[in-house]
């Protein structure tokens, strides 16, 4: 269920809490939740995924991302997670898809390769053409 887009990058849909304990036993050091609360009546709600983290050592934090599209802030707060987390991290959000927007944005905002981004992206299942554009901006500026 967790697809590696790079050594220490998994994206996942929405986590429940016995994968938490999953994330663990991967040596995921901090989960990022990127989908909004109430999205679904189905999801785990983020408080219920963030105090079963901390209960196995695990950071938690939530960057939550609307279809509406991505702010600069969820890029810095994104590219700033990854910075600072201690080893592996897992995103997720309803399918992984925009977590795996979000990351590659981030990615870019750090002075990251678009081609090599998108080809990290595919590799693990996600197509990153929506913010194409964006991203190659991005790591223009860098």
């Amino acid at each position: 269920m967790f697809r590696k887009i790079t050594d220490t990058v998994f994206a996942s849909p929405q986590i429940d809490l016995a994968e938490v304990a999953e994330a663990k036993a991967l040596g995921i050091t901090l989960i990022i939740n990127n989908r909004p609360e109430d999205e679904s009546k189905d999801q785990t709600p983020g408080p219920e995924i963030e105090a079963a983290a901390s209960a196995a050592g695990m950071a938690y934090v939530a960057i939550p991302v609307t279809h509406a599209g991505f702010s600069e802030q969820q890029v810095q707060a994104m590219a700033k997670a990854l910075q600072e987390a201690s080893g592996p991290v897992l995103a997720y959000c309803r399918s992984g898809t925009r977590s795996t927007l979000l990351w590659a944005l981030a990615e870019a905002s750090r002075g990251g390769n678009p081609a090599n981004i998108a080809a990290q992206a595919a590799q693990a299942g996600y197509d990153i053409s929506p913010v194409r554009p964006l991203l190659d901006m991005l790591a223009a500026g860098k």
